[in-house]
């Protein structure tokens, strides 16, 4: 049997699934980042002195902040998929790039040997969220054939979404 339309957990879930999983980061991010970083900076001494200072100005408030700023990012693009009953190709892409990035919190955790904000929603929401949804895409015939550089895109997609994100709340922290 085909389905002919998406349903609106397919592409508002996308919202619901990142808020469920970024209740885990705002959770344990930013306390987990303060108390494991000397043991980080030991452990990965090749990393850039440029990611370790970013790490350490991240606060709390400001960790927040960049949550609300990925949440737009996230809602918009799930009301894209919405009103495109799944085609929006930025529907599509965030859906890839919030998978995608599943499997990095899952590879972050591997490194560090034990659990790291986010892996535990990845492992449990996230990825499968994704899988579901692109099934559903599948099922209707909206989904876009998958290339191997798409997955490099919605990585690429989801990295520089983050980056916007802390940039901004970099931004307007000092001013809350």
């Amino acid at each position: 049997m085909t389905e002919t339309t998406v349903t609106p957990l397919a592409t508002y879930g996308l919202l619901l699934a990142w808020t469920v999983h970024d209740l885990e980061e705002l959770a344990a991010g930013p306390r987990w980042l303060r108390e494991n970083l000397p043991g980080l900076r030991e452990r990965f001494p090749a990393a850039p002195e440029a990611v370790w200072r970013a790490a350490e100005g991240v606060d709390a408030r400001e960790f927040a902040l960049a949550v609300a700023v990925m949440g737009a990012i996230v809602g918009a693009a799930a009301v894209a998929g919405a009103r495109s009953g799944g085609r929006s190709a930025f529907y599509q892409g965030a859906l890839d790039g919030f998978g995608l990035h599943g499997l990095v919190h899952l590879a972050q955790a591997a490194a560090v040997r034990g659990r790291t904000p986010g892996s535990v929603t990845s492992a449990l929401v996230v990825i499968p969220f994704s899988l579901w949804a692109r099934g559903r895409l599948g099922r209707a015939g909206v989904l876009r054939p998958a290339r191997p550089r798409d997955a490099g895109v919605g990585l690429a997609l989801a990295a520089g979404a983050t980056v916007l994100a802390h940039a901004v709340a970099r931004r307007v922290a000092p001013r809350f």
